[in-house]
């Protein structure tokens, strides 16, 4: 599995649990606040394809998990 499969997996996930935190009618709702987090997700995913740059990359790199970039 490569880099960009795990970055898009872990945003996706990232995605799907805050809106679960931040949204009323979820089960497992806690604070609206968390939608914040979401919108710094998907942010990020914008900055990264104009750029080039994700932190999760790095991170990743840093593991040994080669970027097909």
């Amino acid at each position: 599995m490569n880099a960009e499969r795990i970055v898009r997996i872990v945003a996706g996930f990232f995605v799907m649990l805050s809106l679960a935190l931040g949204v009323e009618v979820s089960p497992i709702f806690v604070s609206h606040y968390f939608l914040f987090f979401t919108a710094f997700v998907g942010l990020n995913l914008f900055q990264s394809g104009f750029t080039q740059f994700c932190p999760l990359n790095n991170i990743l790199s840093a593991f040994g998990i080669k970027c097909s970039c």
